[in-house]
Parts: structure tokens; sequence; C-alpha cells
């Protein structure tokens, strides 16, 4: 029982929950039938939604304030970067994949460049840099009719006893941000900063370093998210990144990291980010229209993030 306890204690249990509670009510409207294939197809999905997610996580746990509103538009940039440089040749995928890691590096060097530059909130400085992204964008990327190379885009499909092995992957890639949140002098200075800037700056953190590394990072993943949703499917595309604006967001806070700052939570991104997908499938096989289907989803972040959250110490 206090087994038990424990792990309703953890806030990420609760993504993980609402995952499993929406497959379920998915399985029961539509018999049983493709029970399978949906889960493997919400795997599939939520590997990006991670990637991107654990880049915005690290970017929210440096405190109030912090956020990459640029995301979107990296990704879309990214992805034309990296089909631009494949052109269609397998012998060209890991050079294609460097400079897609390379277009989000610069995006998120670009972001802090602005933030530290200007002294404007990250909100604004993430959000003016993401037009400026979205304008070269389309200057380079609008009607782009290279194809990923076939082994690349093959892979970015390829399973493995029906789990999908990009999702292999990034359960692996999310055990080394973990790792590198706990258990690294960066992952640590990461949480400090979060939990007090000023303290931290005081006992010896260098910020501004920590800072620039934490916005570089999380473009990074964004250009890597763009690479690979360009192979999967099958081209990019300028608004390839728009839904991950919020859901990037979403992801996190439902995950169990605070938007207050110095504490995170990466386990919990994927159960967010699997609990996002399915929801999304289950609305869209009842039939349910776009403005109800926002709606819907508004309602049942919020009702999870309120449940994670617990009750309120009283002042």
């Amino acid at each position: 029982m206090t087994q038990f306890r424990q792990l309703l204690a953890k806030p990420w249990i609760w993504s993980f929950a609402g995952a499993v509670v929406v497959w379920l009510a998915a399985i029961i409207f539509t018999g049983g039938t493709g029970a399978g294939g949906m889960l493997t197809a919400a795997m599939s999905l939520a590997v990006f939604t991670v990637i991107v997610g654990i880049g915005q996580m690290f970017v929210i746990t440096l405190g109030p304030g912090n956020v990459d509103l640029s995301l979107p538009t990296s990704i879309g940039l990214a992805s034309a970067v990296a089909m631009k440089v494949m052109n269609g040749s397998d012998a060209m995928v890991l050079v294609g994949l460097m400079a897609a890691l390379g277009s989000g590096f610069l995006v998120g060097s670009f972001n802090y460049f602005l933030i530290r530059t200007l002294r404007i909130p990250p909100i604004i400085a993430t959000l003016s840099a993401s037009f400026i992204v979205q304008s070269i964008d389309i200057s380079y990327g609008r009607g782009l009719q290279i194809k990923p190379p076939p082994g690349f885009a093959d892979f970015t499909n390829l399973q493995f006893l029906g789990i999908p092995v990009l999702a292999i992957l990034t359960v692996v890639f999310a055990w080394g941000a973990s790792v590198l949140l706990r258990r690294t002098l960066y992952g640590r200075h990461v949480l400090a900063i979060g939990q007090n800037i000023r303290a931290a700056g005081l006992a010896g953190v260098p910020v501004e370093r920590v800072r620039y590394l934490t916005y570089a990072l999380c473009g990074t993943l964004g250009g890597l998210a763009g690479a690979l949703l360009a192979g999967y499917f099958r081209g990019a595309n300028v608004d390839i990144g728009n839904e991950y604006l919020l859901s990037s967001i979403a992801v996190v806070v439902i995950g169990g990291t605070s938007v207050a700052g110095g504490k995170a939570n990466v386990p919990g991104i994927w159960g967010a980010a699997l609990f996002l997908v399915l929801l999304l499938t289950m609305l869209n096989t009842f039939g349910v229209s776009a403005g109800v289907r926002l709606l819907l989803t508004g309602l049942i972040i919020v009702g999870v993030i309120t449940t994670a959250g617990g009750a309120k110490p009283a002042r």
C-alpha cells in the first residue's frame, strides 16, 4: 500500500494514467478493433513531441518566463535544410542530419542573443525570432519538392515487433536526457537557476553560459525533429512544425515539470505525449469537429494538470 501511494505521488504517473484511460475509451468505442495499430501509431507520432518536449522542458526549468516559441519555425526550416542537403541520396543522410542540427543550433543561439543583448523577456525574444526564421524558411523552403532518401524514409517508419524503432531510440534518448538533468553538472546548474537564479549566481553557477547552452540545446532538438518529420512524412513543409508550439509546452506541464522552474520530469513527457496523441485519435474516431476537439482537449489538459498538482498549501 505504501509503495502504491509513493507511485501515485510521482507527478509523471498521471500522464501515463491519462494515456491509458484515453486508449481504453477508444478501444471500448471501436469494440477492440485496431487497438494495437492505434497504439503503434500513437508511439510513432509521440516520438516527435517527446524530442521537442525535452528541449522545451530544459528551457522551462530555467524559471518563470523562460519558453521557446520559435520551435515550430525552427522545425520547419530544419526540415527544408535536411531535405535540400540530402537531395534524395542515402549517402548524404548523415550530412543532412548534421545540417538540420546546425540549423536548429543557430536558431537557439539567435534566441539567446536576443534575450541577452536586447534584455527582453524570452517569450518576446523567441516570438520575434520565430517571425525572422519563418521568413527565411518561406524563402528557402516554400515549394520544395525534394523527397527524403528512400533509406532514411524507410528508417523513420521502421518497426520491430510492432514497435516503431524511432520510439525505442527515443526512449533511450529520454533516459540520456534524464541522466543529463540529474547526474551532470550542467543539469544541476539548470535546476539551481530555476530554483533561484540570484542564489545560483552567488554560488558560482555560470548562469548566462548555462542559459545559452539550454536555448541552443532546445533549438538543436527542434532541428532533429524537423529532419525526422521530413523523413516520416516523406517531404519538407514550411508548416510541418506548427502543431508543436502548444504541444511542446503542454507535454512539459502535464508531464510534471513545474512552470515556476527548478523542477523537471523527463518520464512524464513520454506519458503526456502519448496522452495527447491518443486523445486526438480518439476524438477523430468519434467524428468530433475541429472546434469541439480543441475545446475538449483544453478542458482535459486543465483537468490532468489540476489532478497532478494536488492540493495547494495555504499561505
